[in-house]
């Protein structure tokens, strides 16, 4: 399944890496995942993700602008940045995206301990990594079955349906 098989009025969880394929636009991806935000901006979907993925795609862009800006190589970049904080100062799209998505129309899921109790138990019954249990117990928790992703690891979820850019 694709993004242009959900129907309007559709509920669909965005992960991580279509947020960040919009926000540092992926040649095959990035159009797909503007489009389907662009869909939530115009409530022709209903768009929600999670604080813990917002947190993730703000440490992703932050690492691809000081790739860029810096010129730093992507392995290791995120001690380097630890070890930096005059450059880490430098860095302000990453900050721009965020709160751009604080801005839309994106309704944002709060994790609480329940939630992170019931991802880590997910992650060793499936087989997920821990970012990936924690958004499945969200989906969960609040009755959504959609989830827009490029990562396969959902594919197998039973009760979940992957929509991927293309």
């Amino acid at each position: 399944m694709t993004f242009a098989d959900l129907a309007t009025g559709d509920a669909v969880f965005v992960a991580a890496n279509t947020l960040t394929y919009h926000f540092e636009p992926h040649p095959r991806w990035g159009p797909a995942c503007t489009q389907l935000l662009q869909q939530i901006e115009n409530q022709q979907l209903a768009g929600y993700t999670s604080s813990h993925v917002i947190a993730e795609v703000s440490h992703r862009l932050m690492t691809i602008e000081a790739h860029k800006l810096l010129g730093w190589q992507i392995p290791g970049i995120g001690n380097r940045l630890r070890t930096n904080p005059t450059e880490v100062r430098k860095l302000a799209l990453f900050r721009a995206s965020v709160e751009k998505l604080l801005q839309g129309r994106l309704q944002i899921l709060l994790v609480t301990p329940a939630h992170l109790a019931a991802g880590v138990a997910l992650c060793q019954q499936l087989g997920l990594l821990t970012n990936d249990g924690l958004i499945i117990a969200l989906l969960q928790a609040h009755g959504l079955s959609k989830i827009a992703s490029n990562d396969a690891d959902f594919d197998g979820v039973p009760g979940i349906t992957r929509y991927a850019p293309v």
